[in-house]
């Protein structure tokens, strides 16, 4: 289970899918169903820092031995 804090620190989201589109980070909520909606996760100055984002999240993900892990969007 993915947690994430918005850039905004105003959500806390379950994420099922975290996506990179141009200099916004998504993720998608919900099932694979008609249910299925994305919210902006953050936005950034460049493509490149939003997948530098992208590559934190992955880390991230790969160092929590647990079932859940939370990372909060950085501001810059």
């Amino acid at each position: 289970m993915l947690w994430i804090v918005t850039k905004d620190k105003q959500s806390l989201i379950n994420v099922k899918e975290v996506t990179v589109k141009g200099k916004k980070i998504h993720g998608i909520i919900g099932s694979a169903s008609l249910d299925e909606w994305s919210k902006d996760l953050g936005k950034y100055e460049s493509h490149e820092r939003a997948l530098e984002i992208l590559n934190e999240i992955v880390r991230k993900i790969e160092e929590n031995d647990g079932i859940s892990v939370t990372f909060t969007m950085p501001e810059n």
